[in-house]
C-alpha cells in the first residue's frame, strides 16, 4: 500500500542536504542587483521571436548570367538600427561609416547604465546566453550564414553588435527562449526542481537521538567559531535548499516548481542548452558538417564562449550594498587573497563554471586539506632531526675524526683529506636520514590510501548535493578530424542506432603503435639527458675538489649536487616544452574518437614524459648513484676517463633530498608564475590595444560585457589537463621519494593555498568564462592517483632500505656493535658504527708512488689490504644485504596489506547517504503518482466527469 505524501510531510525533518537546483529559483539565483530587470511575468512568451533581429546575412537572387548558385552577401553590421517588432522576413541594411559607429558609443553606455552588466539584448528584456565572434573580413561567408539562419530556425534569437574596440569584429549574441529551453532541457535530461523534500527519521533517533543532539549543540554554541568557514550573510545565494529534481519533461510542466521563467533555468544551464545546440547545427548540407567547433577550427568565427555575469569589481563594498553579480560574488568570497584561510564556496563555484571545474577544485581543496596532517607529521620528524642532531653518534664520530684520513676523490692533482672535513655535511644528511624515517614513509603511504578513499566519499557526497547521482554523459559526438579521416566507412552505432564513421581494427592498432613508438623514443631522449647531467656531474666533482677558491674545494659535494641539480632542472623544463608539442602530434595521429578520449589519451601522455622528465634523475641519485664507483685503486670509469661519482661516508641521502627540494621549489615557483604572470601580461597587452583603438571611451567600465570578454584570454586548449597534471605531478613528488625529504608535505601544502587562490584568480579575472561542462568524477586522474600511490610504497621501501644508512646501522646495532649481548639501546650503541663502515686501503698501491706507507679510508665493506683475501666483501656486506633485502619484502608486505585492510574497511559511500538516496527514490515514486492523480482529477472536475480515489 502506498504512503500518503500528507502523511510523510508530518514527520520531523533532519538536516537537509545542499541540493544543487534551487526550489524558489526567483530569489535565489541572482543577487539583488539585478532583480530589478528579471522578474518577467509567467504569460507565454508571443511566437514571432524566430527572426527577432535583422539578419546578417541577405540572401540576394543571381544574376541571369550566372550560373544558378545561391550568393550570400555579408553586412557590414556597424550601425544604429532601431530594434523591429516584426523582422520575419531578411532586410538588408545599409553600410554604416565608421562616424556613426562612433555616435552609436554613446547610445550603449547609455544602456550600459540602465544595465550595468551588459548582459541583455537591446530592448532590455532578452538575456545574453551565449556570444559568438567573427571577422568582417573573413571569407566564410556563406557557412557562417547559413549557420545562423539554423541557429533561428532551432528556435535561438540573435542579435549582432559591433566591437568598439576593433572594427573588424563583430559580435553575435544569443537568446534562448522559453520554449527552446524546454524543447532541449527535455532532449538533453536537465533535472529540475520537483517537489519539496520529505525527510523521514528512525524511531531510536527520535528517542534517543535527540537529547544527544541537542547537548552536541549546546557544547558547539560554547566552541569559538571556526574561522575558516565563509559566513552565511557573506553568500546569500547559497542558502540550503530543499526540493526534489526530475528529468525536465514539456508534458508534465506543471509538476515542476515554476515561479519565474526568467530564472527557472540557471545561466549554466542556459548556456550548456545553447552549447548543446550550437555542437548539433549545420552550417553546410552534407551529413557531418555541423557544430561550432568546426566553425572555430575552420576560422569563420574566431571564438565562442558563454558571457561572464558583469564586472568582478564594484565601486561599493559588498559588505554594505551587495554583490552586484555571481562573478562579483565569487571574486569577494573566493578568489581575493586576503580570504586565503576560508574554505571555498564549492556550490557558488559549480553554478558559475559548472561540475567539472567544480569537481577540480572540491577535488584541490579536498587534497590541500588533506596536506595538513602529513605535514605536521613532515616537520615533526624534521625537527626531531635537527634537535637529534648534535646527538648523533654517527655525526659525532665524523666531526671528531680529526685523524682519519679518506682517499682521494679523483686522480692527480687531488690530495687525501679528513673525515671531519665533512662534518656539516654529516649534520645535514641527520637531518633527512634518522630513526623517524621509516615511520614517516609507513604514515605517508597510508595517508595516500586515506586521502583516495575519502575522497571517493567526498565525491559522493558532491554528485547528491549537485544532483549528479542519475546523471549519465550523453552521447558525444565525433570529433571532426575522426569523421573526416573515415567518413568512406561507416556502421551502426549500438547506442543511436545511426550510422558513423568507423576506424577499422588494423588501422587503429598500427596508429597505436607508433604512438607506442614515440612514447619510447621521448623516454629514451629522457635517459639521455639524464646520462649528460651524470656526466656534468662528474666532471664537475673533478674541477670542484682541485678547485683554488678553498671554501668550494672545501665543500665540494654540496657544489657538485647543487650545479648538477640546477642543470637538470633547465634540462627539464626545457623538455616540458617539446613534450607538449610531441602529446599533441601522437595524440592526433591516433585520431581518437571522441573529445573524452582524446583529453585521456594525450593526459596520459603528459603524465608519462613529464613523471619519467621530473623523476629520472631523482631514480638515478636515489639507487644508481655510488653503487658502481667501484675501490680505491680499481675506480670504474666512464670512457676510461672520469671517475664514478661516490657517495658521502654518512651516505647518500642528503644528494637525494637537495635534489628533490631544489626540484619541487623551483618548479613551483616557475608554474605559479607562469600561471598568474602569462595571462596578466597578455591582458594588459591586450587593454593596451583596446585604448589605441577605443579612444572614445573613458573607461573600461564603459564598454559592454561582451568586448570585455572578448579581450580576456581563453581557457586553456587542453581544459583541465595542466591544472590536473601540476597537482598529479606534485602528488607523486610528495609521496614517491617523501622518505627521503619529509618537508614535501608542507611545501605542498604552501604552494597549494597559492594554488587555489592564484586559480580562482585567473578564472574569475584573466579568463573568459568557459562552458559549464558536467562531470561526476575527476576522470583519469583517479586511477593515475591509486598508481602513484602504489609505486610510492615500493620507492619508499628501496630508498630506506638501499639509499639511507638505516638498515647498516640496525644490523651494525643487533650484530656488531658494543650491545649485541645488552638489548638496543639508540644512539649508544652505534659507537665504533664509523670505523665499521669504513674499509682500508694501501695508498702504496697508486702506480705514481706518490703515497708511501700509509693508509686511506673509504666507505665499503671490504678485507684489509693486510688480510688472506685483501679487498674481497667481509660478511658484514652480506648481512646488510640481505637485511636490506627482508626489509624491502617486510616493509612492501606490511603496507599494502595495511592499505587493503583500510581501503575495504573505508566504504566508497557513507551508509546514511545511501539511505537517504534510497528513500528519496521511493518518495519520487510516490510524489509523481500523486501529482499526475491529483492532475487528472483537477481535469475531470474541471470538465464535469466524475472521478474516484484511484489511479483512473
Amino acid at each position: 500500500m502506498h504512503t500518503s505524501i500528507s502523511e510523510i510531510l508530518k514527520e520531523k525533518t533532519l538536516k537537509s542536504s545542499r541540493r544543487s537546483l534551487p526550489c524558489l529559483a526567483q530569489s535565489q539565483t541572482h543577487p539583488e542587483n539585478l532583480n530589478h530587470f528579471l522578474s518577467v511575468p509567467l504569460s507565454p512568451e508571443p511566437k514571432t521571436y524566430s527572426h527577432s533581429v535583422s539578419a546578417s546575412c541577405t540572401h540576394i537572387l543571381p544574376p541571369p548570367t550566372d550560373t544558378g548558385q545561391d550568393v550570400y552577401m555579408e553586412e557590414r553590421e556597424a550601425g544604429g538600427f532601431a530594434p523591429k517588432t516584426d523582422e520575419t522576413h531578411h532586410v538588408q541594411q545599409k553600410p554604416v561609416s565608421r562616424g556613426k559607429l562612433e555616435a552609436r558609443t554613446e547610445s550603449i553606455q547609455g544602456n550600459s547604465l540602465e544595465n550595468p552588466s551588459g548582459l541583455m539584448f537591446r530592448d532590455g528584456k532578452k538575456r545574453i546566453d551565449y556570444i559568438l565572434v567573427y571577422k568582417k573580413s573573413s571569407l566564410q561567408v556563406e557557412k557562417r550564414c547559413t549557420f545562423e539562419r539554423n541557429l533561428r530556425a532551432e528556435g535561438l534569437m540573435l542579435e549582432k553588435e559591433p566591437s568598439l574596440t576593433n572594427s573588424d569584429i563583430l559580435f553575435v549574441k544569443i537568446h534562448a527562449p522559453w520554449d527552446t529551453l524546454c524543447k532541449y532541457a527535455e532532449q538533453m535530461n536537465i533535472r529540475m526542481p520537483f517537489r519539496k523534500k520529505c525527510y523521514f527519521t528512525d524511531w531510536k533517533k527520535k528517542t534517543m537521538g535527540s537529547q544527544f543532539q541537542l547537548r552536541c549543540r549546546q557544547l558547539k554554541s560554547w566552541l569559538p567559531r571556526n574561522p575558516m568557514k565563509l559566513d552565511k550573510e557573506a553568500l546569500p545565494d547559497l542558502e540550503e535548499t530543499d526540493c526534489y529534481t526530475a528529468p525536465f519533461s514539456r508534458a508534465r510542466v506543471h509538476h515542476f516548481t515554476i515561479n519565474n521563467r526568467e530564472t527557472f533555468f540557471s545561466n549554466s544551464t542556459r548556456s550548456r542548452i545553447v552549447h548543446h545546440v550550437l555542437q548539433r547545427t549545420k552550417y553546410e548540407d552534407a551529413k557531418s558538417k555541423m557544430g561550432i567547433n568546426r566553425l572555430l577550427g575552420n576560422s569563420t568565427y574566431e571564438a565562442a564562449f558563454p558571457p561572464h555575469e558583469g564586472s568582478y569589481k564594484s565601486r561599493h563594498p559588498i559588505k554594505t550594498h551587495g554583490a552586484q553579480n555571481h562573478r562579483h560574488l565569487l571574486y569577494e568570497r573566493w578568489a581575493r587573497w586576503g580570504i586565503w584561510y576560508k574554505y571555498q564556496p564549492l556550490d557558488l563555484i559549480r553554478r558559475y563554471f559548472g561540475e567539472k571545474i567544480g569537481l577540480y577544485f572540491a577535488w584541490l581543496g579536498w587534497y590541500t586539506g588533506m596536506l595538513i596532517p602529513a605535514a605536521l607529521v613532515g616537520l615533526f620528524v624534521f625537527l626531531y632531526g635537527l634537535f637529534t642532531m648534535d646527538s648523533s653518534q654517527v655525526s659525532k664520530e665524523i666531526c671528531e675524526a680529526n685523524t682519519t684520513i679518506m682517499c682521494p676523490m679523483c686522480e692527480g692533482n687531488c690530495s687525501s683529506w679528513t673525515l671531519s672535513d665533512s662534518c656539516v655535511y654529516a649534520k645535514v644528511t641527520h637531518l633527512f636520514d634518522n630513526g623517524g624515517t621509516v615511520f614517516f614513509a609507513i604514515f605517508m603511504a597510508i595517508w595516500a590510501t586515506v586521502f583516495l578513499e575519502f575522497w571517493k566519499r567526498r565525491r559522493a557526497e558532491l554528485t547528491y548535493d549537485w544532483d549528479l547521482i542519475d546523471w549519465e554523459e550523453e552521447e558525444e559526438e565525433l570529433r571532426p578530424q575522426f569523421e573526416a579521416k573515415y567518413s568512406r566507412k561507416e556502421r551502426v552505432n549500438p547506442i543511436s542506432g545511426k550510422p558513423e564513421p568507423f576506424q577499422p581494427f588494423t588501422d587503429k592498432f598500427s596508429r597505436l603503435m607508433v604512438s607506442v613508438s614515440g612514447i619510447f623514443f621521448m623516454i629514451s631522449l629522457v635517459l639521455t639527458a639524464v646520462f649528460a647531467v651524470v656526466v656534468f656531474r662528474l666532471i664537475a666533482m673533478e674541477k670542484f675538489v682541485s678547485f683554488q677558491w678553498e671554501f668550494v674545494k672545501k665543500n665540494w659535494q654540496f657544489a657538485t649536487s647543487g650545479t648538477g641539480v640546477c642543470i637538470n632542472f633547465m634540462i627539464i623544463m626545457s623538455l616540458n616544452v617539446v613534450y607538449e608539442k610531441v602529446a599533441y602530434l601522437l595524440t592526433n595521429l591516433e585520431h581518437p574518437r571522441t573529445e573524452s578520449e582524446w583529453e585521456n589519451s594525450f593526459a596520459l601522455k603528459m603524465f608519462l614524459f613529464q613523471f619519467v622528465n621530473l623523476n629520472s634523475s631523482t631514480f638515478y641519485i636515489a639507487f644508481f648513484l655510488g653503487r658502481f664507483a667501484g675501490r680505491p685503486g680499481d675506480y670504474n670509469k666512464l670512457f676510461n676517463r672520469w671517475r664514478m661519482e661516490e657517495c658521502h661516508p654518512s651516505g647518500c641521502l642528503i644528494d637525494l633530498c637537495l635534489q628533490m627540494g631544489v626540484i619541487m621549489v623551483l618548479k613551483q615557483i616557475w608554474n605559479n608564475f607562469m600561471e598568474l604572470g602569462y595571462p596578466l601580461l597578455q591582458n594588459w597587452w591586450s587593454r593596451r590595444k583596446m585604448k589605441r583603438a577605443g579612444e572614445q571611451i573613458n573607461s573600461k567600465e564603459g564598454l559592454p560585457q561582451w568586448d570585455r570578454d572578448w579581450n580576456l584570454q581563453p581557457m586553456n586548449a587542453h581544459g583541465l589537463v595542466d591544472e590536473y597534471l601540476e597537482m598529479v605531478l606534485q602528488f607523486g613528488f610528495t609521496t614517491i621519494f617523501v622518505a627521503a625529504f619529509p618537508l614535501a608535505p608542507l611545501l605542498a601544502l604552501l604552494n597549494n593555498i597559492i594554488e587555489i587562490r592564484l586559480d580562482a584568480y585567473k578564472f574569475v579575472t584573466q579568463w573568459r568564462r568557459p562552458m559549464p561542462a558536467r562531470a561526476t568524477d575527476i576522470g583519469i586522474w583517479h586511477g593515475i592517483l591509486e598508481g602513484i600511490g602504489v609505486v610510492a610504497v615500493i620507492t619508499n621501501a628501496f630508498v630506506i632500505a638501499i639509499t639511507s644508512d638505516y638498515i647498516p646501522r640496525f644490523v651494525y646495532a643487533f650484530k656488531y656493535g658494543p650491545c649485541v649481548d645488552k638489548g638496543y639501546r639508540h644512539e649508544k650503541c652505534l659507537r665504533g658504527y664509523l670505523n665499521n663502515s669504513l674499509s682500508f686501503f694501501d695508498m702504496g698501491e697508486f702506480k705514481n708512488g706518490s703515497f708511501q706507507n700509509q693508509y686511506c679510508r673509504y666507505r665499503d665493506y671490504r678485507a684489509p689490504p693486510w688480510s688472506p683475501e685483501p679487498y674481497d666483501f667481509t660478511l658484514q656486506f652480506w648481512h646488510v644485504l640481505a637485511a636490506r633485502l627482508a626489509f624491502i619484502i617486510v616493509f612492501e608486505h606490511l603496507v599494502f596489506g595495511i592499505k587493503t585492510f583500510i581501503a575495504h574497511m573505508i566504504p566508497d559511500m557513507p551508509k546514511d547517504l545511501s539511505d537517504r538516496m534510497r528513500r528519496e527514490k521511493y518518495l519520487m515514486q510516490e510524489m509523481v503518482y500523486e501529482a499526475e492523480l491529483e492532475h487528472l482529477q483537477k481535469e475531470r472536475k474541471k470538465n464535469g466527469k466524475r472521478y474516484h480515489h484511484e489511479w483512473p
